[in-house]
């Protein structure tokens, strides 16, 4: 254990007062060999202070470190080893791809796993870009009107990837910190709804198997006349659908009825999951389904799951999600059209 300045005058105004150094280490709390080391110290040098020591030679030079930084910040993808063979390459410099990861952690570079969004080309981004320029000033009156819509898959035995293990080295392939996976899932269902300010539209749910998938002609007659239709009139005149680009959405069948019906939609741009809130609706309502203990064991069991877990969603919830539109679209003028935190 190593002393202070202070620690050490203490052990040699004691030693010299009389006491051994038994008692000494026992008064400072400290074991007898550092008193030992600290009295034969100040005896050679008449210093409290530690001797000073010599630091190993580092292997890379200011260059080569800059080098490894630069690198890394040119195409954060690349790992240690991509960076150790490059440095070798340019520079002629061979070093371990732990002295790289060393000299990356030396300026705050460490690994993480990377966040996930859809692959955006240039017109998505400019789409996007334009879009929220359009709406960041919008009121949340405006907002209000607003119906948020959007389909959502989930498995009887998925997995959101969230979930740790606690192992000792070694323990990668034990039994017991496994996560068992099951085939295709073991079993899904298609499900539809819709959020606003003023509530919330029942969960649907869309038949599957052969023949099944949610069709324009299922979307009109299952979905668009069941539940937008009658949800427009509870909002009144000023009332807006919001919805994706699936080809149901924007087949000609949709489109007519939608007009027949004069209900106005948005103008949503491609590739935007992280401007709709009613995605991280579906993030809550899947956290509290894998919560169930017991978890549901068959399709139906989910399905009733689901039901059960969507009621229980507090309003409060959605209208919170919906007021973070602003902050939405600030983040996606910050990220010039590209992916965002939501």
């Amino acid at each position: 254990m190593d002393t202070t300045s202070a620690e050490a005058a203490q052990v040699v105004a004691f030693l010299q007062q009389g006491l051994s150094q038994r008692a000494v280490a026992a008064q400072l709390n400290l074991s007898q060999f550092a008193i030992s080391r600290v009295y034969r110290r100040f005896l050679e040098t008449g210093a409290f202070n530690r001797r000073p020591r010599t630091s190993r030679q580092r292997c890379t030079s200011e260059r080569d470190d800059r080098f490894i930084v630069s690198t890394s910040l040119r195409n954060r993808h690349l790992t240690g080893v991509d960076v150790q063979q490059e440095l070798r390459r340019v520079r002629g410099v061979t070093v371990s791809e732990w002295t790289v990861r060393r000299r990356l952690k030396e300026d705050n570079l460490t690994p993480k796993r990377p966040a996930t969004g859809p692959k955006l080309t240039a017109g998505h981004r400019q789409a996007r870009l334009q879009f929220a320029r359009e709406h960041l000033n919008w009121s949340i009156d405006q907002w209000r009107s607003v119906l948020f819509t959007d389909e959502c898959r989930m498995c009887l035995h998925g997995s959101d990837r969230r979930g740790r293990v606690y192992r000792r080295p070694g323990e990668r392939f034990a039994q017991c910190c496994f996560a068992e996976t099951v085939a295709y899932g073991g079993g899904s269902c298609m499900m539809w709804a819709g959020i606003s300010l003023e509530g919330k539209t029942e969960l649907v749910f869309v038949p599957g198997g052969r023949g099944g998938g949610l069709t324009a002609e299922r979307y009109i007659t299952d979905i668009l006349t069941d539940h937008v239709v009658p949800y427009g009139g509870f909002i009144g005149e000023s009332f807006v659908l919001m919805h994706d680009n699936a080809r149901c959405h924007t087949s000609r069948n949709t489109q007519q009825f939608l007009v027949d019906v004069g209900i106005r939609t948005m103008d949503w741009p491609a590739l935007s999951p992280d401007m709709n809130p009613i995605e991280h609706l579906w993030d809550e309502l899947k956290r509290r389904v894998r919560a169930r203990n017991p978890a549901p064991l068959t399709v139906d069991e989910l399905k009733a799951a689901l039901v059960q877990e969507w009621d229980g969603i507090r309003q409060v919830t959605v209208k919170k999600l919906i007021r973070s539109m602003k902050n939405r679209m600030q983040a996606v003028i910050r990220a010039r059209g590209g992916n965002t935190k939501y």
